[in-house]
């Protein structure tokens, strides 16, 4: 790749290194850091073309898989996830994400922006308020778990944050732990990686003027660097969030989500 220049993937690898990081500490997949920044890179390395958001977002979702991946296992080790709540989203996960992802080629890079920054101001301040559940709410059936796990795979992908940003606070709205909720939304966020990462790629197929090195909605240059720092950091994180106090740790994401909101609406 003689023309990827050493700076740019020194900044998928720090990036890489943080997400898979905050991907195993708090369960939120690193979309939320990766598409921002994606977004940023690639606008000044391609230049502001039609395509950035996408590849920025297929591109997300594509590290999501594999970040997850060493994640899960992390937090299986410790015997965190709920598997019979994964189960009962799945069905919904699936079909919500691939739509999501396939569904993205009707809506313009710009418009996306939008969408990922409002989600994502959105999830700052739910954060920042940590607001508290009824002690009586419990998870509904399979049902009701099908159409929130298509809700939330279907928004995860659209906008390549992964499931478990939204999988965690409904989870603990439905008084889950927090340690469970962040475990099993870690896991929820393989079948929406999945799902939504086959949607852009099939979705950018048909695209014009896409850079080199990239197949479909997927830019393999950012997709490798990322994907390379980020399985060795989210162990370490996984394991961190049986310890550090979650409060603190939320709330200062929460502020560092604000300004990567901010970005999104502002220069996408």
């Amino acid at each position: 790749m003689p023309d990827i220049i050493f700076s740019e993937i020194l900044i998928y690898l720090t990036t890489g290194a943080f997400v898979g990081f905050a991907a195993g500490l708090l369960g939120i997949g690193g979309g939320l850091i990766i598409v921002p920044i994606l977004t940023f890179v690639l606008s000044q390395h391609l230049g502001h073309t039609e395509h950035v958001v996408h590849l920025a977002i297929g591109t997300s979702l594509a590290t999501i898989l594999i970040t997850s991946l060493s994640s899960v296992r992390a937090h299986h080790a410790l015997q965190a996830v709920r598997w019979d709540i994964v189960k009962l989203l799945v069905a919904g996960v699936l079909l919500g994400a691939f739509i999501g992802g396939w569904g993205s080629q009707f809506f313009e890079s710009r418009t996306l922006g939008i969408i990922f920054g409002v989600m994502e101001l959105l999830i700052a301040i739910n954060m920042l308020m940590a607001l508290k559940p009824s002690p009586s709410r419990e998870l509904p059936g399979l049902p009701g778990n099908t159409v929130a796990g298509s809700v939330i795979g279907g928004l995860s992908s659209l906008v390549g944050i992964g499931g478990g940003t939204l999988t965690t606070p409904y989870l603990v709205w439905n008084n889950i732990t927090m340690h469970q909720a962040i475990a099993t939304s870690a896991a929820v966020s393989l079948p929406v990686a999945f799902a939504g990462t086959l949607g852009f790629l099939i979705a950018g197929l048909s695209a014009e003027n896409l850079p080199a090195y990239a197949t479909g909605y997927i830019y393999w240059p950012a997709f490798f660097g990322i994907v390379v720092a980020s399985v060795l950091t989210a162990p370490l994180g996984a394991k961190a969030a049986q310890k550090v106090p979650i409060k603190i740790l939320k709330r200062v994401f929460g502020v560092f989500l604000l300004a990567l909101a901010a970005k999104m609406l502002i220069f996408s």
